[in-house]
């Protein structure tokens, strides 16, 4: 293992394996975490008609959700959307690699995983695969949280 490896967090590292996975809206919220179909329920995407049923992937919160279970070794988060994620962490001023950073005003909209130096894995939209991404160009920047 690469020494770099053996610095970061193990979220981070865990983030990185799922690099390149299909975005998919609702995708990462079955019984277990994982990258599953999504589903069309609320979808507001640009891509028409709605490819999640078809699509096998993660959206946001499903992605966090899946990093952070293989990190703890169980579904710490649980099922849910970002607000629901929200309510289980605590907010930080000094955010660390493997926090998660939200996004929104009253209720949150996006979650990616901090990686450091204003960057997070992201799964961002229909259309594009978990990557990373710079911090300052998502809108509404909420804060970073840490169990």
């Amino acid at each position: 293992m690469p020494l770099r490896q053996l610095t970061m967090p193990r979220i981070v590292v865990l983030a990185y394996e799922y690099q390149g996975i299909p975005y998919s809206w609702g995708g990462g919220h079955k019984e277990r975490p994982g990258p599953s179909t999504g589903t069309c329920q609320g979808y507001t995407g640009k891509i028409k008609p709605c490819p999640a049923r078809r699509t096998r992937g993660l959206d946001c919160s499903g992605l966090t959700r899946l990093v952070y279970a293989r990190a703890h070794g169980y579904d710490v988060l649980g099922p849910g959307n970002t607000d629901d994620h929200l309510r289980r962490m605590r907010k930080v001023t000094d955010p660390r690699p493997g926090d998660l950073v939200f996004f929104g005003k009253r209720r949150t909209h996006h979650v990616g995983i901090y990686l450091g130096d204003g960057k997070m894995m992201n799964a961002p939209e229909t259309g594009a695969v978990v990557r990373v991404d710079d911090i300052a160009g998502r809108k509404h920047l909420r804060g970073y949280y840490r169990l």
